[in-house]
């Protein structure tokens, strides 16, 4: 039997995640002066093993308090560390050449030993992974902005960066004014998704105002030789709360980016577009599966990103080999200020056999219609056969009343 839990190692308000604070450090050098900057946010997954064939899932972020240690500052090489909890750390390597820096490799460290973390883990080492992420050619005097999310997965561990503030090799001590924007933040040549703004105070989970979106067709492969691991169809949009503002915004298929990874009791479905990234999270206990766990970026044209998440979920539930279907449109509410809506929909996250949807387990809303033309035929065949009864039996009371002897 396989199990995934989802641990949560920061405040949270009941099942909900508001994924809102930011770490900010600095770092001084041996003048005492500024030399390193950082203004950022950072969302983990880690999954690790339990026991023979099973594992959890943890998710957690970085906390706003570091410590710094172990971070350095030379004229071409500089390293910002950031430790945490119980023997944890993050580390950014930077290298500067002419008037230009880059983000080299970035290591994250994790102790498997640190239970309150990792509850029931059969490894008590301190793990690494580490990754090459696509920040370059920051200028010299200036600081690397980036407020789309940066999805970096490697082995077990999935990195989220978002709102990111970076400054190395800073001059004369202060931090600089000018920025050197990501390419995810430039303004995009494609059409952008519809966004619909409603001026009211009612809640997000008001009936959208956008057209039905798009049904897309999304899967994922262990790698390009495999046949798909997960499989799903649906049309998605969402809705969210922004101030006293309520607005919907609509996935568009043909603009998103799919990611994931497919594993023995949980599967992840990552659909990135310029506007929307989404994490889709499966569980399956060996039985059943469901989803679980939802976590939503929404990149609004003006005002900060909206971020939110659910990690104790438990819908889309059908059996481990079927597939799970639902054509009616049906809303879920992630947070109090954001919530989904989605069409059309089929998924199938384990044993997905040649690429091909196995038999689907219909949704209450679908198997309700169903019956329902049925019902009413059978409902109206039974008036119609008490109408016929009624109306013999007044005939037959009729001519009896009217009856006559014969001689």
């Amino acid at each position: 039997m396989f199990r995934c839990a989802f641990l949560i190692l920061f405040l949270a308000l009941g099942n909900e995640l508001h994924l809102s604070h930011a770490t900010e450090v600095s770092v001084n050098n041996t003048e005492n002066k500024l030399c390193l900057y950082a203004n950022l946010m950072v969302n983990f997954s880690v999954t690790y093993e339990v026991g023979v064939n099973k594992s959890e899932t943890v998710i957690f972020v970085l906390p706003e308090n570091v410590t710094t240690e172990g971070s350095t500052c030379d004229n071409t090489t500089s390293t910002l560390k950031l430790s945490f909890g119980d023997g944890h750390s993050w580390a950014v390597k930077f290298t500067k050449e002419n008037k230009t820096y880059q983000v080299d490799t970035i290591v994250f460290s994790y102790n498997l030993n640190d239970t309150s973390v990792f509850p029931n883990s059969t490894s008590n080492e301190t793990m690494s992974v580490t990754v090459k992420p696509i920040i370059a050619n920051v200028g010299v005097d200036t600081y690397y902005s980036c407020k789309s999310k940066d999805v970096l997965k490697v082995e077990s561990v999935i990195q989220t960066l978002y709102d990111v503030a970076l400054q190395a090799f800073v001059i004369n001590g202060s931090k600089s004014d000018t920025d050197t924007v990501c390419s995810a933040d430039m303004p995009s040549t494609t059409v952008a998704p519809t966004t619909t703004t409603v001026t009211t105070t009612a809640a997000p989970t008001s009936t959208p105002t956008l057209p039905t979106p798009t049904t897309g067709k999304y899967s994922i492969a262990p790698d390009v030789n495999s046949t798909a691991c997960l499989m799903a169809t649906f049309g998605l949009q969402i809705g969210y709360k922004q101030g006293d503002k309520v607005e919907t915004i609509n996935l568009v298929p043909n603009m998103t980016k799919v990611g994931g990874a497919c594993r023995a009791n949980s599967s992840d479905l990552i659909l990135t577009s310029d506007t929307i990234t989404i994490m889709l999270t499966f569980s399956n206990d060996g039985k059943k599966f469901r989803l679980h766990a939802l976590n939503v970026t929404v990149k609004p044209a003006t005002g900060a990103p909206v971020v939110a998440a659910n990690t104790n979920m438990s819908v889309w539930v059908a059996a481990v080999g079927s597939s799970y279907m639902c054509n009616k449109e049906q809303t879920l509410n992630v947070t109090d200020t954001l919530t989904l809506y989605t069409f059309e929909l089929r998924v199938q996250p384990f044993e997905v056999n040649k690429g091909e949807f196995a038999l689907a387990e219909d949704c209450q809303a679908d198997t309700t219609e169903s019956w329902l033309v049925p019902i009413a035929v059978g409902v109206a065949l039974a008036l119609l056969v008490l109408i016929v009864l009624i109306a013999y039996f007044i005939g037959r009371k009729r001519n009896r009343g009217s009856g006559y002897e014969h001689f």
